[in-house]
């Protein structure tokens, strides 16, 4: 456990594939610690927990997760039924926590989604066997209690930050920003397309961006890496990254229709395990659909296979 400036803990959780490991944090509250976000529901992840928390001492006011991926909400049941503390969460994410991982029938939509945007047939089970791995490990809690952007929870500013994921909020407080995977220092946050999502999320991610910049805290952190000290620096860095990817994008389009799998080639390399092709398919698709909305691609759907040319 690190302590950092206003009170704060971050407590850093193991996790089982890359990068290793996510943040934490513990925000210290009028009746509590608030927890924001979990890790994920590991065999030992109540343990874990009860080891942290004892080492911070007091009690648990809250727990709020920031957005529905595995190694954010995973341990959520787990740090309520330790703590009985209530569990926050945003509306639209946890629609979307209870259609991916409420629903038995999540992998056949990945699979048809795949299957659509051009993987062939052998390369379709490795990429949704991907969504598998950490299934049994994610307790969510049902029925958390519902939040939206702007409201507070004990002084703490929701502010809105999709892309990454529709409905992921961050915290703001006294110029201190607790990011999530909104921003991150060394590496850059997944923006992909995904069934369900909002149709342009990388315009989403570029808006909350800018919002970042707007709002100019002083010091963010991150659901993984090391606290970012210039954050608006950081924002627009990100910005200029997906500028330049969406040029190389746009170079790897000609007349010929290509789908999203087969410029995800293009765009990210051919030395990519499943997981690491599975999310670079979903990324190009959010930059290919950016590029139609620009005018500066064009979608063609034809036998059940989506691909995009040069406008």
């Amino acid at each position: 456990m690190a302590e950092l400036p206003h009170g704060i803990r971050r407590v850093t959780l193991s996790l089982p594939t890359r990068p290793g490991h996510v943040h934490a944090y513990l925000l210290p509250g009028e009746d509590g610690w608030i927890v924001v976000d979990t890790g994920v529901g590991l065999p030992d992840a109540k343990e874990t927990w009860a080891a942290e928390l004892e080492q911070a001492g007091g009690s648990v006011a809250a727990v709020f997760v920031t957005h529905f991926h595995p190694d954010h909400v995973g341990a959520a049941a787990d740090l309520h039924e330790l703590t009985g503390a209530p569990v926050y969460q945003g509306v639209l994410d946890y629609a979307q926590c209870e259609l991916v991982w409420g629903n038995p029938l999540w992998s056949e939509r990945l699979l048809e989604w795949f299957q659509l945007h051009g993987a062939p047939p052998e390369v379709t089970g490795e990429l949704v066997g991907q969504s598998a791995v950490y299934r049994p490990f994610i307790r969510y809690q049902r029925d958390p209690l519902l939040l939206t952007a702007g409201e507070r929870l004990d002084g703490w500013e929701l502010i809105a930050a999709p892309g990454h994921a529709d409905g992921q909020l961050c915290l703001l407080k006294d110029g201190v920003l607790i990011a999530a995977d909104h921003l991150l220092g060394r590496i850059t946050p997944t923006v992909g397309l995904w069934p369900a999502s909002r149709p342009d999320p990388l315009a989403d991610y570029l808006q909350a961006l800018e919002r970042t910049i707007e709002l100019a805290p002083r010091l963010a952190l991150p659901g993984h890496g090391d606290p970012i000290e210039e954050p608006v620096a950081r924002a627009r860095e990100l910005q200029e990254h997906h500028r330049l990817r969406l040029e190389e994008a746009a170079a790897a389009l000609d007349t010929t229709p290509k789908t999203a799998y087969e410029l995800s080639f293009a765009l990210f390399g051919a030395e990519l395990n499943p997981a690491g092709r599975r999310f670079a398919i979903a990324e190009t698709l959010s930059h290919l659909e950016r590029l139609v909305h620009e005018g500066a691609a064009r979608r063609h759907e034809a036998s059940g296979v989506v691909a995009y040319t040069a406008a």
